[in-house]
């Protein structure tokens, strides 16, 4: 198997069964629901906006291994950056998993997720948490996935 493949496997993995910032933030500034119809994930995202710096960020919910792992990769890209930073970043993410080009190395963790592409289906769980960060940002109480 290739060394690079494996490293993302683990990766996933690892935030899957470990996901960091798993936990209500109270008090917050933003928050909203995230749901997947499609497979049933279900998250809540929790932001704390000191100006437009990403303070804190945090989610809890069930979901699968790429939901979870998406999740946990996304509190700790966002944390301390600013508004247009997060959305470069969403930006970014997003041509990671839905484009066709070759992901650049330098995207560092984010890279890690580039295997969704494949799976269509699967394109919906690791976007869910993204997609609800910036619902949370833009004062919307719930995005679904579908």
């Amino acid at each position: 198997m290739n060394p690079l493949k494996t490293l993302y496997q683990e990766v996933i993995l690892d935030h899957s069964k470990k996901p960091r910032h798993f936990h209500a933030l109270d008090p917050c500034t933003h928050s909203a629901t995230g749901h997947n119809p499609l497979c049933g994930d279900n998250l809540k995202v929790y932001v704390q906006l000191e100006g437009d710096v990403i303070d804190e960020v945090s989610f809890i919910g069930d979901g699968c291994a790429i939901s979870k792992a998406s999740a946990s990769l996304m509190t700790e890209l966002a944390r301390g950056k600013t508004l247009t930073e997060f959305q470069q970043l969403y930006d970014q993410f997003h041509d990671i998993v839905t484009g066709q080009e070759p992901v650049d190395i330098d995207m560092g963790k984010l890279a890690v997720l580039v295997g969704v592409r494949d799976y269509p289906s699967r394109v919906k769980c690791a976007t869910l948490a993204w997609h609800t960060l910036d619902a949370a940002l833009h004062k919307e109480d719930s995005v679904k996935t579908e």
